[in-house]
């Protein structure tokens, strides 16, 4: 049975108001929201509370006008899941509820009942090829005048202020050009090669993966508002296009920061929900395209709960819906699609994967080998190969910090690459950032043994990726829920430990860690890693 609903890419004739009818509706309904009391579970405001709220609010630059918020926090609200693995169906739940409510106000005004919310697919490649930008729609300070809309729109529409349109975005630069640095978004951007930062790449790399938890969805955890468990999918590009696209004013960290780039205020902004559509077709392309599995784990297919009842809740059609993970975990049954469901390019599988692998190490791989790729969280089959010795402070430019490795653990993972096979696999190796803290969050790339001074631009052979620290203030904040032990990431070295195996550059006790920000950070607002280690996963 097909779909009733299908999202469609919110870059459709143009991603305009005048020629997408889908963001046109979509501002129409979300003015009517806005409208509402933040007290009213139907208003936009209680949606981006929901997400999360705070004190920020208070300081936000119109538009939008943001109440005050009422004390204390209202049902359901800052209940986001993030860093664990339910970050993929709670937020699955949040987009249906506001989907829900904002089609039920679009059909009130006469618009068409089987509206579905748009996705931003910034790694749209074709018609047109400039995906990475945000959609014009959100650009546009007004809607346009009568001639250029449909003649349904409410009377009061043409040319009254677009409800998409906010100030406080700032995008990767701080200067209010909205893009994605996606490959093709930074080949359209290019920042200097002698700068000494670094633009992290939004990738769809987690689409690779071949497992859900520790990998691709998060570590296992309880309820959680932010852990230290985050999934691939959930770091990049989740976390990294949320920071990119909230952005600074002027680039500052001192300065306004814009809605997009905290957890608290984002779901404020418009383009917020566009994003996760996104998040939420690449999760079901990972579950539908790829045929990949979640987990079967009685605590994720069931979710937290209290009293017996799921912890996971929305304000849907007049009351509260109540659901677990897996309620969510089948699109088909929840009677949408989207109007794109392949793999972007790029996207690889693991015996793809595999194969390229012992190619480059020089071994002969047999068509279609398959061996010893599943992704493993650092704890569970590892072995420690070195670690920092103190915490690691980032300001400025970044930081370079030395890992002295195990001699013994090192020779084993050399010895693993001599004698690679399609029967016996290589070892991987895993870099492990722990108790990230700072009050502001960002980018940060990381370079393995890239010298001191370098520029990252002629380095890009010793990028182990990138960590998006979207909720760094909240997992940091002593009082909070976590103490303030911050946010883990843990990211595949791999790669860039092969290449310095076949240039005869991995014999050595110490590796280099560097840590790049796609900005400056300033000295008062320093981020801290407490420790980084580097780990030897057997196969």
């Amino acid at each position: 049975m097909a779909a009733t609903f299908t999202r469609n890419n919110a870059w459709d004739n143009g991603g305009t108001l005048e020629g997408n009818s889908d963001l046109l509706w979509y501002a129409i309904g979300v003015g009517k929201m806005m409208q509402r009391s933040i007290t009213d579970p139907k208003s936009w405001w209680y949606f981006g509370a929901i997400h999360g709220d705070g004190p920020e609010w208070g300081g936000i630059t119109a538009p939008p006008q943001v109440p005050p918020l009422p004390s204390p926090d209202l049902r359901g609200w800052s209940q986001c899941q993030h860093a664990t693995w339910y970050f993929p169906p709670w937020h699955r739940g949040y987009l249906i509820a506001l989907e829900n409510q904002v089609r039920e106000d679009i059909i009130s005004l006469g618009g068409p009942s089987s509206w579905a919310l748009p996705y931003w697919n910034y790694f749209g490649q074709q018609n047109p090829p400039d995906q990475f930008n945000i959609p014009p729609a959100f650009l546009e300070q007004n809607f346009p005048q009568a001639a250029q809309l449909p003649p349904n729109v409410p009377p009061n529409i043409p040319g009254s202020p677009n409800p998409l349109f906010v100030n406080a975005r700032y995008g990767p630069n701080g200067d209010g050009v909205i893009f994605v640095p996606t490959q093709a978004g930074v080949n359209a951007h290019p920042q200097d090669p002698n700068s000494d930062f670094d633009f992290g790449v939004v990738t769809a790399d987690c689409l690779s993966d071949t497992a859900y938890t520790n990998s691709f969805g998060g570590g296992q955890t309880g309820f959680e508002h932010f852990d230290s468990a985050t999934g691939d999918l959930e770091n990049n590009p989740h976390n990294l296009v949320h920071s990119y696209i909230g952005g600074f004013q002027g680039n500052d960290q001192n300065n306004e920061q814009g809605l997009m780039g905290d957890p608290l205020m984002a779901g404020l902004d418009p383009v917020f929900y566009l994003h996760h559509a996104n998040i939420d077709r690449l999760w079901a392309i990972w579950n539908v395209t790829l045929k990949k599995d979640n987990p079967n784990s009685v605590n994720w297919l069931f979710g937290p709960t209290t009293n017996g009842q799921p912890d996971f809740q929305m304000p849907k059609d007049g009351s509260w819906w109540r659901f677990t993970p897996s309620d969510v975990t089948d699109i088909g049954k929840l009677n949408y699609t989207y109007e794109e469901l392949s793999a972007p390019t790029g996207v690889v599988t693991a015996a793809q994967a595999f194969s390229a692998r012992l190619t480059a190490l020089r071994k002969a791989p047999a068509a279609g080998a398959i061996g010893g790729i599943e992704n493993v969280e650092p704890g569970n089959k590892v072995e420690l190969m070195g670690a920092t010795q103190r915490s690691v402070v980032v300001n400025g430019a970044g930081a370079r910090a030395p890992v002295r490795l195990d001699t013994g653990v090192r020779n084993k993972v050399v010895a693993s690459l001599q004698g690679a096979s399609q029967a016996a696999p290589p070892d991987r190796v895993l870099l492990r950032l722990d108790n990230v803290v700072g009050k502001i969050g960002g980018v940060i790339s990381v370079y393995i043994n890239m010298p001191e001074g370098g520029k990252p631009a002629q380095f890009r052979h010793l990028s182990a990726g990138s960590i998006g620290l979207f909720g760094l203030r909240e997992a940091s904040e002593p009082a909070g829920k976590h103490g303030g032990k911050g946010m883990s990431f843990t990211l595949d070295i791999t790669k860039v430990i092969d290449q310095l195996h076949l240039g005869q550059a991995f014999d050595l006790d110490t590796l280099y860690v560097s840590l790049v920000p796609s900005r400056a950070i300033p000295e008062s607002t320093p981020i801290t890693v407490g420790r980084i280690s580097i780990y030897r996963q057997a196969h």
